[in-house]
C-alpha cells in the first residue's frame, strides 16, 4: 500500500469514523471510533498523522496526560512509519498499547484494507 493512494471506498470509511468520533455523546465511543479510524489509516502518512492529532486533542479534552503524552510521540512516528511501511497492522494506535504492536484486525476492516 505505500505509495498507493486511499481509494474512495477507504477514504469513505476512514472520515466516516472520524465524523463519529466528533459527534458521538460518550467518551469511550469517541475513542472506538478514532481507534477503528486509526486501523483504516496507518497505511497513508497524513491521514495516519491526523487520526493521532485528533487522539491527542480528545486526550487533553479529557485531561488525561498520558494518553496526550502518547499521542505526542505518536504525532511524530506517524507519517515516517506510513511512509516506510513500517507500522504494526491493526494496532488501536492508543497510548495503552505499544507502539510497535501489532493486533488482530476487526473482520469488517481487514476485508476493507484487503481491497485497498
Amino acid at each position: 500500500m505505500i505509495g498507493r493512494p486511499m481509494s474512495e471506498r477507504v477514504r469513505g470509511a476512514y472520515r466516516a469514523e472520524m465524523r463519529a468520533a466528533r459527534t458521538a455523546t460518550e467518551p469511550g465511543a469517541r475513542w472506538r471510533h478514532l481507534e477503528r479510524a486509526h486501523i483504516i489509516s496507518q497505511p497513508w502518512p497524513w491521514p495516519h498523522t491526523r487520526n493521532h492529532i485528533a487522539m491527542f486533542a480528545l486526550a487533553i479534552a479529557q485531561r488525561d496526560r498520558r494518553e496526550a503524552f502518547g499521542q505526542v510521540v505518536r504525532i511524530i512516528v506517524a507519517a515516517p512509519g506510513s511512509a516506510l511501511g513500517r507500522y504494526p497492522e491493526g494496532n488501536t494506535g492508543r497510548a495503552t498499547v505499544s507502539l510497535t504492536q501489532p493486533m488482530p484486525l476487526p473482520d469488517d476492516l481487514a476485508a476493507l484494507l484487503q481491497t485497498a
